[in-house]
């Protein structure tokens, strides 16, 4: 994925809807990047 070749070390990012779908795809690929994550999901 593109965001692999993104040095987000250092950076936060808050992702809503993380339990499944696009935005745990989300969190797991800015995480992979380096990101610390605020994730947030209602089951």
């Amino acid at each position: 994925m593109y965001l692999k070749k993104i040095n987000l070390k250092n950076k936060i990012a808050l992702v809503t809807g993380a339990g499944k779908g696009i935005g745990k795809a989300c969190a797991i690929a800015l995480a992979e990047a380096g990101a610390d994550l605020i994730i947030i999901s209602r089951t």
